[in-house]
Order: structure tokens, then C-alpha cells, then sequence
């Protein structure tokens, strides 16, 4: 089975993840049947310590095929897809040695997936795109991943040839909703240092990303009737306005890239009585991001003189910048970097514009940079990804594994 058949074959499991009515982890019960799919894979590879638990956390181990010592080495990928789109009833096709046209997924709704709006496909011409029908996201967050993986380890086993130490391979729940390595269990996965598999186009290689918070406003009124209103009415809805349009209008995510940070306002509930605005808040660097929040405290502090007690700012820590903890093992990287270029794939060391399961699991003491899965425009219709690209995650997950026997 190619790498292209499994994934084909992964997403055709719904696994969307929820932060909206669940706090469990799972968050949704879909996602544990998926991994108990997977299992079932791993184990007619004959992989040895198999687990999965309740929270759909499913680890294994190749064994080492080599009698040096060698570091254990894990990788890592998500099993669910993004609230942010239904990915329910996925129906992929693949474009074959794609010309550089638009592309029509959606013929009675017009949806093109064109060069013009997404001029990430011109890097691609000649090669296989995997694509949408323009109702549903892909998969290739992070089923990509998975696949690549799966198909690395198979690789591997056929090819006994190429000397390898103990390499661990995890999918976890979540990720998504950034509670993917909350209940992760790293005593247990036994690695040295892990890669996740979820990074985007080919090349990428990622050790850096935002530190991170979730910032709730609450917003409370004064309901008058509008007959009578006048110096006795507080609109909440106002006030959030109010609120939003007090915070830097050119720190938004559309006029912001590479380290900077930005306000994301991400969902807006309100009546006259009561108002909620939903903010992420993010940035590289750790003092800004800092100031980040201290500027909504702030603006809370100064609409709360002018309307005593109607503002409520309440803030939920996220994540940290990986590169705390992977700086002081930047080997890992610089294997990883080697890996690509033993796999003919040019690196290109960027930082995250949002997190992975590696923040988190380098903070718990796995470093875990994060390298490319392939796919393109994730969360929505326009998703894509070249097989080439997987082809090439794959052979970079040889590479790797081969060069910490030979060169570490």
C-alpha cells in the first residue's frame, strides 16, 4: 500500500475534533474509532508495544534493527481535523501531472481552487495534487502525517538493509484544539527527541512558534427601552465594538507574517444585556506577547472606568515558543536538515504561525520540532496536497532514522 492509499484511506474517516460542547479528550468519540482503525494497521505490521488508551492516545515501537547505540527517535501525528470545516463525507480526486489551470471542484457552486488566489499550486506543475470537492476540508491536516509515517515504518520493515535504532511513532487526539499533548504520556513513549509530522509544504522545518493565549471579554448592559433610553441605556454589543476597535487595527492576522504577532478576533455573541468577544493573542517573542496582554488588560481597565464593572477580561494560557527548550539541542534540527537533503528536498527553517503538538511536548521534556506533511491551504475547501510531497516525508523519515545510525 503507497502512501497515497493510505491517506485516500485515512480521510475518509471523520475525525473533526471539538472546543465548543466537550472537554474531554477525546473531544469527540469519532476520533478514538479512527484510532482504533489504526491500530488494528499497526498491528498486522507486527509492531511491538502497542497501546491505546481511553483518550485515543495510540503509541508503538519498531525495534531496532542494529546493535550500536543508538538515540530512540518518535514521531508524532495528529488524528483529528479542524473544527473549523466539516470533514464528514470526504471526496478527494486527484489532479494528474497538474498544468498550472484552475482547478473547478465544485461545478454547480463555481468553487476554483485557481493560481490566481492561491499561487502556491505554480510550485507544483507537473506534479499529482490531491484535492477537494469543495464541501469539506481534505485531511492532509494531519492525515498526511499519519499516512507518511505509516508508510515510513513499512518501508523500513521491507527494507531491513537500512540500520535503524528503536523508533517510537505516536498519533494523538486533539491537536486541533491545542489540547493534543495535554495527557500525552512521555515517561512512556521513551524517545530521546521526537519530529512531528505536521508541518506544511515540502521543506518545511520548524522550531520556533507563537507563544500563545485565549482571551474571553465579557460585556455587560444596561436593556432600556429605546423609547426611554436616553442616559440610562448600555448597549453591550457597543461596548464590544468599542472594545475591538481599540486594539491595533494593522496587528490583525490578514496584515501580519513572518514573527509578528497579532489579535485574532475569533467569534462575536451579543444582545443588548450581554456581549462575548473571543480573542487568541500571539507572538514570538516572549515580552511582546507579553505586552499583548497586557494591552487588553488595559483597555478592560479604562471601558471599566467609564462603565463600572461592565467589562470582564478573563485569559487562558495556550502554549510557549518551542525554541526554549530546543535551542539547547539544536543537533536535532540540524538532522533533520541533513535528512532532507539526503531525500533531494531543500529545507526551509521557518517559524510556526501557530503551534503544533511539539510545544507542548518539548515543554514536558520530548524535543520535538515539527517538518513538513505537504499539505497546502488546510481547514477548508481549498486544501491540497501533492503526492509528491508525501513521497518525499516519507523518504525524509528514512533519512533521518538511517543518519542517527551512521552519524550520531
Amino acid at each position: 500500500m503507497t502512501v497515497t492509499d493510505r491517506f485516500l484511506k485515512y480521510i475518509t474517516f471523520d475525525t473533526q475534533s471539538d472546543d465548543t460542547t466537550s472537554d474531554a479528550i477525546p473531544s469527540t468519540h469519532k476520533q478514538l474509532l479512527f484510532a482504533r482503525e489504526l491500530e488494528k494497521e499497526l498491528q498486522e505490521m507486527h509492531l511491538e508495544d502497542i497501546s491505546l488508551n481511553e483518550h485515543a492516545y495510540l503509541m508503538a515501537m519498531l525495534p531496532a534493527n542494529t546493535d550500536k547505540k543508538v538515540p530512540v527517535i518518535g514521531f508524532i501525528a495528529h488524528i483529528d481535523t479542524s473544527p473549523d470545516m466539516s470533514g464528514e463525507n470526504v471526496q478527494a480526486r486527484i489532479v494528474n501531472k497538474y498544468q498550472g489551470e484552475d482547478i473547478l471542484l465544485d461545478q454547480q457552486e463555481n468553487i476554483l481552487l485557481s493560481p490566481s488566489e492561491f499561487p502556491e499550486l505554480l510550485h507544483y506543475v507537473g506534479q499529482d495534487i490531491i484535492v477537494t470537492d469543495g464541501k469539506t476540508l481534505l485531511g492532509a491536516d494531519d492525515k498526511a502525517g499519519i499516512a507518511e509515517i505509516v508508510a515510513a515504518i513499512r518501508y523500513l520493515q521491507e527494507h531491513p538493509e537500512i540500520k535503524h535504532g528503536k523508533i517510537k511513532i505516536a498519533f494523538t487526539p486533539d491537536e486541533e484544539i491545542g489540547r493534543g499533548a495535554s495527557a500525552f504520556d512521555v515517561q512512556q513513549f521513551g524517545c530521546d527527541w521526537a519530529y512531528t509530522m505536521d508541518g506544511g509544504e515540502i521543506g518545511e522545518l520548524e522550531y520556533e512558534n507563537f507563544n500563545a493565549a485565549a482571551a474571553s471579554i465579557t460585556f455587560k448592559g444596561k436593556n432600556v427601552h429605546p423609547g426611554t433610553a436616553k442616559n440610562k441605556m448600555v448597549n453591550a454589543m457597543h461596548l464590544a465594538m468599542q472594545y475591538a476597535s481599540m486594539l491595533p487595527a494593522r496587528e490583525r492576522p490578514e496584515h501580519t507574517e513572518g514573527y509578528e504577532g497579532f489579535f485574532h478576533l475569533t467569534k462575536m455573541d451579543g444582545t443588548v444585556e450581554n456581549a462575548v468577544l473571543s480573542y487568541i493573542v500571539r507572538d514570538h517573542d516572549r515580552l511582546l506577547f507579553e505586552k499583548r496582554l497586557e494591552t487588553l488588560q488595559k483597555i478592560t481597565d479604562a471601558l471599566n472606568v467609564q462603565y463600572p464593572n461592565a467589562v470582564q477580561l478573563e485569559i487562558r494560557q495556550q502554549y510557549k515558543n518551542m525554541k526554549e527548550i530546543i535551542s539547547s539541542s539544536m543537533h536535532i534540527v540540524a538532522l533533520a536538515s541533513r535528512a532532507m537533503e539526503a531525500a533531494g528536498v531543500q529545507p526551509v527553517i521557518k517559524p510556526i504561525r501557530g503551534g503544533t503538538d511539539g510545544c507542548q511536548l518539548s515543554f514536558k521534556g520530548l524535543p520535538c520540532p515539527n517538518i513538513f506533511a505537504g499539505g497546502v491551504n488546510f481547514h477548508g475547501k481549498y486544501e491540497f496536497v501533492p503526492i509528491q510531497s508525501m513521497e518525499k516525508a516519507v523518504q525524509v523519515i528514512v533519512k533521518i532514522v538511517a543518519l542517527a545510525c551512521t552519524d550520531l
